[in-house]
């Protein structure tokens, strides 16, 4: 299964939320984490990926839905 997250280099710059906030909001924290793992062929997530200044969006393929370290999803799987 295919996840969508946000790493600890995130920057809280919210140009992934600008672009694609179907996919993105900020965190308690100030910075960006993923919220949806819906239609991630999207344009808009495309987009909103290559718009990361820091490269810290990423779509990875996962084994199963949870995932093993929530520092990479900001908990975008619901553990």
């Amino acid at each position: 299964m295919k996840k969508l997250t946000v790493n600890d280099s995130c920057i809280g710059c919210g140009a992934c939320i600008a672009v694609d906030s179907d996919h993105f909001d900020f965190n308690e924290e100030g910075q960006s984490q993923a919220i949806s793992n819906d239609n991630l062929d999207s344009a808009e997530l495309q987009n909103a990926i290559s718009s990361c200044p820091v490269n810290a969006i990423k779509i990875v393929d996962g084994t199963d839905d949870k995932c093993d370290d929530c520092s990479d999803c900001h908990g975008a799987c619901a553990k």
